[in-house]
């Protein structure tokens, strides 16, 4: 395939932000294409290389990236950069450039093979001297470029492809493309991807054995599992009246959950909430699995949680956050911040897939599977037939220093689903009890400039939850409080790579903030009440017309959501649920505003 209809159908992409529109773009572009260039495209269009849970990572600044575009153009870096300032996007600078550049007609044209195999050279390129081979390697590509490649190229490197383009409706269009199309076709591929987390893989196995070919995709270490996720309900009362009557209560415990794959003879991975590997962040835990594992190779989910050396007690969440993406001072910050994994279900025993199985017969193996020890522990739980039971537990949870509990299901329809949400696992959290509305993970997709004490950083950010079914990000709420002067300062750091110029399509908010952010960073936030709002379009039309919900008086609880990718964050489908559920609901006549 050539790059250049590639390119060209990124443009059609970037024209469009209707989801239909998007989906009939992308099954004209992957119809035609087999392995394995269809998973090439696949990967370029999602922003990678390979899939996400590998890391791999270009490594491309844009300092280097603007060296690269002057040297293929014969322009000044200063002018390139000077341009950069009034267009806001180093690829349309490039484009335009390119176009003054004469070419021979005779070049080859760039082929997504020759383009993925360069990019890769680029990722590839460590230690002295990698600096000056990315550039090389990236100038030579744009020589041969088109101005429209060149765009793109230049967006890929730097993480800005503005495509548009996000893993389900690349999951619709391999349903329209190599299936059915139907409803339930669409959810056997999703399937397999939530097992798998490689659309790559998922797309190969579609065109080469077509559905039936997705029996085959299964779970193995090495390759994370897309984690299952809970709902949440007001009450104790609520939550046993949910599940029947009985449950099985685990304390919910406040850390980084961890996916811990243990292979038979090798290194054990570690991988986050968001399928990223954080094994060098957690050396003792990857040196005492082996021995804590008995029926390897295995795949155990658990919670990474801070513990007091010196009392045992578990720490806030805050602590264990340090030692995110470190990679230096991690023998002190072990010492500083020891940490236990309270692990709370295995998908895989002795290389053998268990995750279909009920939920019981999963705590059975995993406590059978398990030999505790100081840094491997396994969850606190008990099973509870009535409201007494459960508000014991709940409340000794809470004293032990967890933030709630977790119901799960006991029935026989219990298995457990990899990327799914749903009612068989029920989060209850203490919060409820104070009766405020439980904490909102939102994602930054704004920022305002700061006045006073807090000029020259941002005063504030526009805060979006996700809209899962349109696949786009919904304001709710603009939160300046709760920021110490030392996360203030390091705010604009985390958020740098995310700024772009405009709005992004995915967006939808009715403000206009100093500047935009592309969805990446997840914030927590906490707030006195939801409310109706004509400026916020979270969940618009649900409760009333031209109405969406908004959070009075936000409120940063000082927790990054490291853990959580943007579209992990709090759903419009959760917010309404938690307005319902509010001890003090707003009257459709009591007047609204932004928040």
């Amino acid at each position: 395939m050539r790059f250049g209809d590639l390119s060209a159908a990124y443009e059609r992409l970037e024209a469009t932000s209707k989801r239909l529109e998007m989906r009939a773009a992308l099954v004209e572009l992957i119809r035609p294409l087999r392995p394995p260039d269809l998973s090439r495209v696949l990967y370029l269009s999602q922003g990678l290389l390979r899939p996400e849970y590998e890391g791999v990572e270009l490594g491309v600044a844009d300092s280097l990236a603007r060296r690269a575009v002057a040297m293929a153009t014969g322009v000044p870096e200063s002018t390139v950069a000077q341009r950069v300032k009034r267009s806001g996007d180093l690829g349309s600078t490039a484009a335009e450039l390119l176009e003054g550049v004469r070419r021979l007609d005779s070049r080859e044209p760039l082929t997504v093979a020759g383009v993925y195999g360069e990019l890769t050279a680029i990722a590839e390129a460590k230690g002295p001297g990698s600096q000056e081979t990315k550039v090389d390697i990236l100038s030579r590509l744009l020589v041969k470029a088109t101005p429209v490649e060149g765009k793109f190229l230049v967006r890929f490197v730097l993480g800005t492809l503005r495509v548009g383009v996000r893993e389900m409706t690349i999951l619709d269009a391999l349903a329209g493309a190599f299936a059915d199309g139907a409803k339930e076709t669409r959810a056997r591929i999703e399937a397999a991807f939530n097992l798998s987390s490689d659309l790559g893989l998922v797309a190969s196995a579609l065109v080469d054995q077509g559905v039936a070919g997705l029996e085959g995709i299964t779970i193995e270490v090495g390759r994370p599992v897309r984690p299952m996720l809970a709902e949440r309900e007001p009450s104790l009362e609520a939550v046993l009246e949910r599940m029947e009557g009985s449950a099985a209560l685990e304390y919910k415990y406040d850390g980084l959950r961890i996916q811990a794959h243990v292979p038979k003879h090798g290194p054990v991975r570690l991988f986050s909430r968001r399928l990223e590997e954080v094994s060098a962040q957690f050396p003792e835990l990857t040196a005492e699995l082996p021995g804590a594992v008995r029926s390897a190779p295995a795949i155990l989910e658990g919670e990474c949680v801070p513990i007091d050396r010196d009392t045992g007690e578990i720490l806030p969440f805050q602590e264990v956050s340090r030692r995110r993406g470190r990679k230096h001072d991690l023998d002190r910050l072990r010492e500083e911040v020891p940490v236990c994994l309270f692990t709370f279900d295995v998908l895989l025993e002795e290389g053998r897939p268990v995750y279909s199985r009920p939920f019981p017969e999963r705590r059975e193996i995993l406590a059978r599977m398990l030999s505790p020890s100081e840094r491997i522990r396994l969850a606190t739980q008990e099973v509870v037939h009535d409201l007494p039971s459960a508000t014991r537990f709940f409340e000794t949870a809470v004293a032990a220093g967890a933030e709630g509990v977790v119901a799960k299901s006991l029935k026989e329809g219990s298995a457990y689903r990899a990327g799914a949400r749903g009612y068989w696992w029920i989060k209850y959290k203490r919060e409820y009890t104070a009766g405020l509305v439980d904490s909102i993970d939102g994602v930054v997709v704004g920022a305002f400039h700061g006045r006073g004490r807090r000029a020259g950083h941002y005063g504030a950010y526009l805060l979006a939850v996700y809209n899962d079914r349109a696949d786009r990000f919904e304001s709710f709420c603009k939160v300046g409080t709760g920021f110490d002067d030392a996360q203030l300062a390091e705010m604009p750091k985390r958020l740098a790579r995310f700024e772009t110029e405009s709005r992004p399509e995915s967006v939808e908010t009715e403000l206009t903030p100093d500047v935009w952010m592309r969805p990446g960073l997840v914030l927590e936030v906490r707030g006195a009440e939801l409310t109706l709002s004509p400026i916020h379009p979270a969940a618009r039309g649900s409760i009333r017309p031209e109405a969406g919900l908004a959070l009075r008086f936000p409120r940063f609880t000082g927790r990054v959501r490291d853990d959580k990718g943007p579209t992990e964050a709090t759903t419009t489908g959760e917010l309404l649920e938690m307005y319902r559920s509010q001890v003090r609901r707003a009257s459709p006549e009591e007047p609204s505003g932004p928040a």
